[in-house]
């Protein structure tokens, strides 16, 4: 997808919920699934920018999203740093991290690298409910309560100021986004496409596949964890919860829905899963059930996700376009 293309689903995806609050400000259910959706359209951009286009099959983004959100927490509480500056530490860390569990993923390939990251999710739950998880300060099982909300410009982003945080939110998601359409749209991003439609071919093109991993690994880590530390400061308290499967399956959909490889038609199914996830919950057990049959019927009919069926009907509508210019010009001649 060209630019243009990607700053107008964009802009009028944010804009549109952007506008939103001027109408559901009044309602907390509908201003926390608008705030859900910046944040999620973002973890779950990265998450396609790592597998979608630089073909690293990483399961560990929802971890990486968990070490963002302890790490701010234990910062703030137990260190009493200012949230917003332990945001931003809480990405320099989770960005540190992703490179250390990157290294190993250099020497290996597809599921192994998933088998990898996955196991580092399953093995961070213990880690923090464990004695070395509660010496530096993640609460154990109990997680951490009370984090402190951000302070900024004199006033208090939280949950209770929700119109507030929404906004701020989708301040830091539209910097976040526009880092993400440059990165797409520069050598980084042709970098990525080459090690992933043929590692060797690009290697012989003096593409260093060694450097061009771990910088993703390390880009997508960096704003996944501060997206994680954003949302703790969000909701006031956490808990190793956040490392169930249903989080990772709902990402997952999220990104079937949009299209892999397809940015940002990611964006486009963090809205509709969110919205679907957030309204199904009074159905209780079979809200997964009623989602996993949409992507069974997504993957069959949409390939290629919601963004897909956008470029058919853009490629449909500019060839009837072009067939009704042809036969002007000809009923002219």
């Amino acid at each position: 997808m060209n630019t243009k293309s990607m700053v107008t689903i964009l802009a009028v995806t944010y804009g549109f919920l952007g506008i939103l609050p001027l109408f559901l400000g009044g309602s907390s259910i509908y201003m926390r699934i608008l705030t859900m959706i910046l944040i999620w359209s973002v973890v779950a951009s990265c998450w396609d920018l790592i597998m979608g286009y630089a073909g690293i099959f990483s399961f560990g983004q929802v971890a990486f999203y968990v070490i963002g959100a302890y790490s701010s927490a234990i910062f703030s509480v137990s260190l009493n740093v200012t949230p917003i500056v332990s945001i931003f530490m809480a990405g320099t860390i989770t960005a540190i991290i992703g490179v250390i569990i990157g290294l190993p993923c250099l020497k290996l390939a597809g599921p192994y690298i998933a088998l990898v990251t996955f196991a580092f999710q399953l093995a961070l739950e213990p880690f923090l409910k464990g004695p070395l998880g509660k010496a530096i300060g993640s609460g154990g099982s109990r997680g951490i309560i009370s984090v402190p909300p951000i302070h900024l410009f004199g006033m208090d982003f939280s949950s209770s100021e929700l119109v507030p945080y929404f906004y701020l939110t989708l301040v830091l998601t539209l910097i976040c986004s526009a880092v993400i359409v440059v990165i797409l749209k520069s050598h980084w991003g042709t970098a990525f496409l080459a090690l992933k439609d043929s590692e060797d071919f690009a290697a012989s093109l003096g593409v260093s596949a060694f450097k061009y991993k771990l910088l993703v690994f390390a880009i997508t880590s960096f704003i996944t964890g501060l997206f994680g530390a954003l949302y703790v400061h969000y909701v006031g308290i956490l808990s190793t919860r956040m490392l169930s499967m249903e989080v990772f399956t709902v990402l997952l959909i999220m990104i079937v829905v949009g299209g892999i490889g397809q940015y940002p038609g990611v964006v486009l199914g963090a809205v509709v899963t969110v919205t679907m996830n957030e309204l199904l919950r009074p159905m209780g057990i079979y809200r997964l059930l009623i989602m996993g049959g949409m992507v069974v019927v997504i993957v069959l009919l949409l390939p290629d996700g919601v963004t897909g069926l956008i470029r058919k009907f853009s490629f449909s509508r500019w060839t009837n376009k072009e067939s009704r210019s042809i036969e002007t010009h000809e009923s002219n001649l």
